[in-house]
């Protein structure tokens, strides 16, 4: 808009004589200042209105940007640097009032009221880029109705030179508001048109963070139970099969055990019997008796 404007000025600075030519010279009634004016003032409050919403818009991203940090980095306050008067902000109380409260979530019906609030936002500057074409057209209107009085003054009198001097003032006046209507209407019409489409772009954003972030945070929905209950039914399947594995090595381990048992016992009767014959070794080496 700077820009555009800047060089807008340039021209104007340019072509200055033309414009003194135009809108100031030999003027009779002050009918075109009023009417060039009013279509200025409109053109200037409209201007302002707009820089107001991109100022609060490019709020709003920054803000949608922070939220979408503070979501990746999982801090325990999503909301962490964020204004709350914000539109993220207050999408996420919303829900997350909704989800305190056991309330089924609508995002159809979040969608629609931010869209019917936001556009509440633009009705001025729309009213502005309606008016501004009908401004010219009315300055045209009333500077063909003083050319026409000029007309009959002159038709009245063959020679009258303020009559023509009123037909030519009539139709510069013409000239001049219907030039200030279609430059002042294509300037502001262009980024009326800008601004819808950041409009667009910031609900479409809200909503994409609704749906990927907010809501599986906030609302089971049947379709992503269904998917958890299958992922859930998976992990079981994997268990059984590791239980079963584990069953199986549990077997092997018993029959070791068992085999290893039956040799100790083995081992141990072996043991006795050799004691056995030892021990009567010893007693007819040392000749001792049977106790």
């Amino acid at each position: 808009m700077i820009i555009l404007a800047g060089a807008i000025g340039a021209l104007l600075i340019w072509k200055i004589d033309y414009i003194h030519t135009v809108y100031f010279r030999d003027q009779l009634t002050a009918t075109g200042t009023i009417i060039n004016g009013s279509i200025l003032t409109l053109f200037g409050l409209g201007v302002l209105r707009m820089i107001s919403i991109f100022i609060s818009y490019s709020r709003e991203e920054v803000a949608m940007v922070r939220f979408l940090k503070n979501i990746k980095k999982e801090t325990a306050d999503s909301l962490a640097g964020i204004s709350k008067k914000s539109i993220i902000a207050r999408r996420f109380n919303t829900l997350e009032r909704l989800h305190q409260s056991h309330t089924p979530v609508n995002q159809s019906a979040l969608a629609s009221t931010l869209i019917a609030f936001e556009s509440t936002r633009n009705s001025f500057p729309r009213f502005i880029s309606n008016t501004l074409i009908l401004t010219g057209v009315f300055g045209t209107i009333v500077s063909l109705s003083l050319a026409l009085i000029g007309a009959s003054d002159v038709l009245e009198n063959a020679v009258n030179v303020d009559g023509m001097g009123l037909v030519i003032h009539g139709m510069s006046t013409a000239l001049s508001t219907t030039i200030t209507a279609i430059a002042c209407y294509m300037y502001f019409g262009y980024f009326f048109v800008k601004l819808t489409d950041v409009q667009t772009n910031l609900i479409s954003a809200i909503e994409q963070v609704t749906t990927t972030h907010l809501m599986p945070r906030f609302q089971m929905q049947t379709d992503s139970v269904l998917y958890e209950f299958t992922g859930l039914i998976r992990s079981l399947q994997t268990l059984v099969q590791q239980m079963a594995t584990s069953q199986s090595n549990f077997c092997d381990v018993e029959k070791n055990l068992v085999e290893t048992v039956d040799a100790y016992k083995e081992n141990v009767e072996g043991m006795n019997n050799e004691l056995a014959d030892i021990k009567g070794l010893l007693r007819i080496g040392f000749r001792l008796g049977e106790k």
